[in-house]
């Protein structure tokens, strides 16, 4: 989703808006009668208000929303140690819009969230419910935030202001003078072509001819990256980087409505199709110059606002909340699917595919979310047969115009617990039988590929627990039992198999580029080396980083692969020199070891505190909030844990934090060893790798502090409730030191804390935040409290 900045996106956010706008203007989800969570260690909302948003936003806007001169809100910027004059970076608006609203989420209403960002009322609600579900991932509850206005400081709030200062300069003093790289700094530095950097040595114009092996842009925006060019996902810089380290395709998130003309069935769709599809060609055309082919996410047909069917009740199918399916029962809804492909594909020759998901992720067809019995027409077929059909239809459309277009579908969200149409039984199933597999994979075209997330369904045991791998993970080396068997099913029946794996990172941890975990990676590109699949998908939304870790893997699409220990030499060799190959090889060797204590479980990673670190403020009396998607933990400690008793959850985090640590020694080991014109990037790669320690180490200690704090406040014995504030302000200190060591590494390092589907989880001056968070506390604990 992209805002106005000084009136560019306005066109792109009204397009948005009009392919749903049958409904009437976009609503803002309810505002709850909750508090926002406070915050103490400021001497007010006010003061926090600026302290969130100085490096964010410029003054003069925030002094707008506040009712204030520049001069007002620079004097309170200032009074507690922030720069008079902030480094905004002018991309902050454009590329981390998420990350204002995140921070203002507490602090703000809607209105003055319009007013800070400069959007209308209707494009913060389309962003809250369309931008990658921002609001179930901000905990699906917008507090009751009043009005923040400014008003001169009391003698109170200017003796707080005057403490925050102090602690500014005690702990960041000496971090003053050092260079600040500014945010997005990565985007002009991956965008620029490097000379340095070898073009391969016989690149073709298309890579249909190699099993694909496609990627995400580390920094396209999630929502609709083809209405303007000026945001690139994938510039020649970009690409020519991708291109050395094996990648030969390339990813997009698309809305097929927004396309193509929606014909006479659907006369009001296509706004903005011709723009969207001349930059569609211009990027195919660059990539193709690198023989790298563009593909499509293809989650269709998606649904409507309810009103959109007053005159199509007949394609009116399955209602969810305020949205109904587009009914593919209905043989005019697939016509339009396979004909807006067919002209998709005309319109843009050498378009390299799609891939598909059709039984999760948005609201598509009636089975997608598994409710088809409430849909008059879908209830009387199975989901195996609707959704065979979907992916039929999406592939007669490619192949009507593209025969040698590639049609990726994927086995995300089929359920194993469906057999037929049959209902879920009361007990689950087997998770490594096939369920719908092999009837869905029966009715496919023999056109299409078929792929499955490599490690789902592995058995594992982390700290006495037992479960099974149901995300995306690195800790867990495929492939798995499910993936296995769909493959062998698919290629019975003559279809070629595609790996979906996560090489670079995952939610596991996304706040790096990269996870220095290459025993881990060179053993899954082992296995699926020795499977024989045919193509690989190497990242969602997440992990598209031209890193090491992808020239890794590059050196197993040979044939024959080669030796994992071999591969791993060569590449430790290639990027640090061979005189410090030993040293990073042990400590490629014990990442990988301390990664697999991984406390993983699916709401381990889209709830746990891991992604922000210590950027994560820490709380005397629990919040009460429950929490969100990756981006807002909260102190929820039960949410966090899964199956994981909180102190197995907090001693598995300490496991991967202590391993982890002894992997630096050996990594630091190594820089002196490196030739000249490798150790800059040996040093960023060092820095990448003690920030995930970091973040892991941060986990555990939050952890123990909620023990801690939840202990204390029931306590009655004197001597325990003494041991208990000595705990946690032994944690605490440990916090101080880690968002301390973080921010050091962040102010050089543009990348740490970036997700291209999140954008910042924090940046520098949180981590700031988190030392007067801390500092506060410990104040209270060591008086007694």
């Amino acid at each position: 989703m992209r805002f106005i900045s000084d009136g560019l996106f306005l066109g792109a956010i009204v397009m948005a808006i009009s392919s749903t706008a049958a409904a009437g203007a976009e609503a803002f989800p309810p505002v709850s009668d909750r508090a926002p969570i406070s915050t103490p260690h400021f001497p007010d909302a006010l003061h926090a208000t600026v302290w969130r948003n100085w490096h964010l936003v410029p003054p003069h806007r925030l002094a707008k929303v506040l009712n204030a001169t520049v001069e007002q809100v620079t004097g309170l910027a200032t009074s507690m140690g922030l720069p008079r004059d902030p480094q905004v970076p002018p991309e902050m608006i454009d590329r981390g819009y998420l990350t204002i609203i995140r921070c203002n989420w507490h602090l703000l209403p809607y209105e003055q969230l319009e007013q800070l960002l400069g959007v209308t009322s209707s494009q913060l609600a389309f962003t809250l419910r369309e931008d990658d579900g921002l609001y179930i991932k901000l905990g699906s509850m917008k507090p009751k935030c009043e009005p923040v206005r400014y008003v001169e400081p009391s003698s109170e709030a200017r003796r707080r202001a005057a403490l925050i200062k102090q602690r500014v300069q005690q702990h960041f003093n000496q971090s003053a003078g050092r260079p600040w790289e500014p945010r997005f700094a990565f985007v002009s530095a991956l965008s620029q072509a490097d000379g340095t950097v070898k073009q391969p040595q016989a690149p073709s114009k298309s890579a249909g001819s190699e099993g694909p092996r496609f990627v995400y842009s580390y920094f396209a925006l999630f929502g609709d990256p083809l209405i303007h060019p000026d945001l690139d996902p994938y510039p020649a810089g970009l690409l020519q980087r991708l291109r050395q380290q094996g990648v030969n395709g390339v990813w997009l998130h698309v809305v097929l409505r927004q396309l193509a003309p929606g014909g006479p069935t659907f006369p009001e769709w296509g706004d903005g199709h011709p723009q969207r599809l001349a930059n569609l060609r211009a990027l195919v055309d660059r990539a193709r110059q690198f023989g790298i082919d563009v593909y499509l996410y293809m989650n269709e047909p998606r649904a409507m606002p309810s009103p959109f069917f007053r005159d199509r009740p007949e394609m009116a199918g399955v209602t969810e909340d305020d949205y109904t399916a587009l009914c593919t029962s209905n043989p005019r809804v697939r016509t339009w699917l396979s004909d807006s492909l067919a002209h998709v594909f005309r319109e843009v020759p050498g378009l390299g595919g799609i891939f598909t998901i059709t039984a999760s992720e948005n609201f598509t067809s009636c089975a997608s979310h598994g409710h088809r019995e409430d849909c008059p027409r879908c209830k009387h077929r199975s989901n195996t047969e609707i959704i065979a059909e979907v992916n039929s239809a999406m592939a007669e459309g490619v192949h009507r115009s593209a025969p040698d277009a590639k049609v990726i579908v994927w086995d995300w969200g089929w359920q194993p617990w469906v057999r037929s149409g049959d209902p879920k039984p009361a007990k689950p199933i087997d998770p490594e039988a096939p369920g719908d597999a092999p009837d869905i994979v029966n009715r496919l075209p023999r056109s299409v590929w078929m792929m499955a997330v490599s490690e789902w369904s592995l058995p594992i045991e982390r700290g006495g627990v037992k479960s099974r791998v149901g995300e995306y993970s690195i800790s867990a080396v495929g492939p798995g039992p499910r993936a296995t068997r769909l493959w062998q099913l698919a290629k019975q029946q003559g279809l070629k198999t595609v790996a979906k794996v996560q090489l670079n990172n995952t939610w596991e941890l996304s706040s790096v580029p990269y996870l220095p975990v290459m025993d881990l990676v060179a053993e899954h590109c082992s296995r699926l080396a020795q499977a024989e699949i045919d193509g690989m998908m190497l990242s969602w939304s997440l992990g598209g980083y031209p890193s090491p870790n992808l020239e890794l893997a590059q050196r197993f699409s040979q044939r024959p692969a080669p030796d994992p220990q071999a591969a791993l030499q060569a590449t430790a060799e290639q990027n640090f020199g061979p005189q410090a190959a030993l040293h990073v090889r042990q400590a490629w060797t014990k990442f990988s070891r301390a990664l697999a204590e991984f406390p993983f479980h699916i709401q381990v990673v889209y709830r746990g505190p891991q992604q922000l670190g210590p950027a994560n403020l820490l709380y005397a009396v629990p919040t009460g909030y429950a929490a969100g998607v990756v981006v807002a933990p909260y102190d929820d400690l039960t949410q966090w844990s899964g199956p994981y008793p909180s102190d197995v959850l907090a001693a598995q985090f300490q496991k991967v934090a202590e391993g982890w640590a002894d992997g630096l020694a050996d990594l630091r080991a190594a820089q002196p060893l490196v030739p000249e014109n490798l150790q800059r990037a040996a040093v960023a790669d060092l820095g990448v790798a003690e920030a995930a320690q970091i973040h892991f180490a941060s986990a555990a200690n939050q952890a123990r502090f909620i023990l801690a704090r939840d202990k204390l406040r029931s306590a009655k014995d004197n001597d325990q409730r003494q041991r208990l504030r000595e705990e946690l302000i032994s944690l605490l200190d440990k916090e101080i030191e880690l968002a301390r060591r973080l921010y050091d590494l962040a102010v050089v390092d543009s990348r740490l804390g970036y997700e291209a589907s999140n954008h910042y989880y924090y940046v520098p001056h949180d981590l700031m935040e988190k030392v007067i968070n801390c500092e506060h506390l410990r104040e209270q604990y060591a008086a007694g409290s």
